[in-house]
């Protein structure tokens, strides 16, 4: 019988996980099925974009899957049961399809969503960028404000990473409208001093708005509440301030965190369950500099380079290598022709000096168009060799050596 690995999620993490395991291991002795609730990989790093009107390839994820045995199921995960290796999944489209898949190995990589925090109105009259379905009815809403004679006014709440690209894309590529960043705290708080100048230059540009140390009591269909009693007036809500992962892990007995992230050592294998292993925003894991890695593109990337090389030695027999689990910093779009590279200490605090404006968003661009590649071409420049299966041990068996067979590109 196959070794039944299945992986869910086809982002960044998920996606390349499974093209490289698809490659790596033997079709002989494994059969790779990817749950995922679109048909399309979705560059989650360029959401703010398609929410502004642009346009970002999807490519189907059957096209990126093509000719290396992978099973593709569009369904939505409901439930995980490591004890019983079953995942639950209903139909993506809503219907009333639903039913289980057994696992050997699971990949856990169903990444994060927007969290509320509990403010009322969000979840009723927001807006967000964290999927394709919310930066399309955004994009809708949008163009709804753009058409007006009098335009209208945009809000946004949250000065992270997403909020201020979301901001400064929207003010960009409409400049009829009006755009205004709500902070609790103090705009790029985590960039170093020349930067926060920068992006402050970038805002004022771009005509953006900033009111800081405000926070946000309630969100309604036509404004937005502060707590100090101010009512802004608003078209268009969108709500940046946080992200969180789905309860599915900690409902299903997995360990994690109060967040609810996979706890992972360090080859990213789950520490309450050996044959479940996560990668990307779901996982929670230790860096080389000693400090969890941050939910992020770039950690996708590295967590899920070492749970496909962990996966692929266990279940081989092979020495498992140590990718690297580093935070080097962020690049921040301000629209498509400035933005800011900021490198971090190995104390994840902001360097001193940092890379802004044109060279910048090459550097940006080029990083998104390499994603893209490496996550939808994921076979690309591997060994063109297929692992077979390390045989089970059993009581006094010796330990078996698995051996690898080639195969034609």
């Amino acid at each position: 019988m196959k070794h039944r690995i299945v992986v869910l999620g086809a982002g960044y993490a998920g996606a390349y996980v499974a093209g490289t395991l698809a490659r790596r291991l033997s079709r002989q002795d494994t059969e790779i099925t990817v749950v995922n609730a679109e048909p399309d990989f979705v560059q989650r790093l360029r959401l703010h974009q398609l929410s502004a009107g642009q346009a970002i390839e999807a490519p189907q994820l059957t096209e990126v899957f093509a000719g290396t045995g992978i099973r593709l199921r569009l369904a939505r995960v409901t439930a995980v049961d490591p004890e019983r290796q079953v995942v639950a999944v209903a139909d993506a489209d809503g219907g009333e399809g639903h039913g289980e898949l057994g696992y050997d190995t699971l990949l856990y990589a169903l990444g994060s969503h927007v969290t509320t925090h509990g403010v009322p109105g969000v979840a009723e009259h927001a807006f967000d960028v964290a999927g394709r379905p919310s930066a399309l009815r955004l994009r809708k809403r949008l163009d709804v404000l753009s058409r007006r004679d009098e335009g209208g006014s945009v809000l946004i709440v949250g000065v992270g990473l997403t909020g201020i690209e979301t901001a400064t894309e929207i003010a960009e590529s409409r400049p009829g409208l009006s755009v205004t960043l709500i902070a609790r705290g103090e705009l790029g708080a985590q960039l170093s001093a020349g930067a926060r100048r920068h992006l402050r230059q970038a805002c004022d540009r771009l005509g953006i708005s900033v009111l800081e140390h405000t926070e946000v009591e309630a969100v309604e269909a036509a404004r937005v509440l502060c707590t100090d009693g101010t009512a802004l007036t608003s078209d268009a809500t969108v709500w940046t301030a946080g992200f969180a992962v789905s309860p599915i892990a900690a409902a299903g007995g997995l360990e994690v965190t109060e967040t609810g992230r996979i706890v992972v050592d360090r080859t990213m294998q789950s520490v309450s369950h050996p044959n479940v292993y996560a990668a990307g925003d779901s996982a929670y894991v230790v860096g080389d500099n000693g400090r969890p890695l941050p939910m992020s593109c770039a950690s996708a990337g590295y967590t899920g380079m070492q749970a496909t090389a962990a996966i692929v030695g266990r279940l081989t027999g092979r020495t498992i290598p140590n990718t690297k689990l580093e935070y080097l910093g962020n690049h921040i779009s301000l629209g498509r022709r400035d933005a800011i590279l900021q490198m971090v200490d190995d104390e994840a605090q902001a360097k001193q000096n940092y890379v802004g404006g044109r060279k910048a968003a090459r550097i940006k661009a080029g990083i998104l168009k390499m994603s893209l590649w490496t996550t939808s071409h994921p076979t690309f420049g591997l060994p063109r060799r297929r692992h077979h299966l390390a045989p089970v041990p059993n009581g006094s068996a010796d330990k078996a050596i698995a051996h690898s067979e080639k195969t034609a590109a």
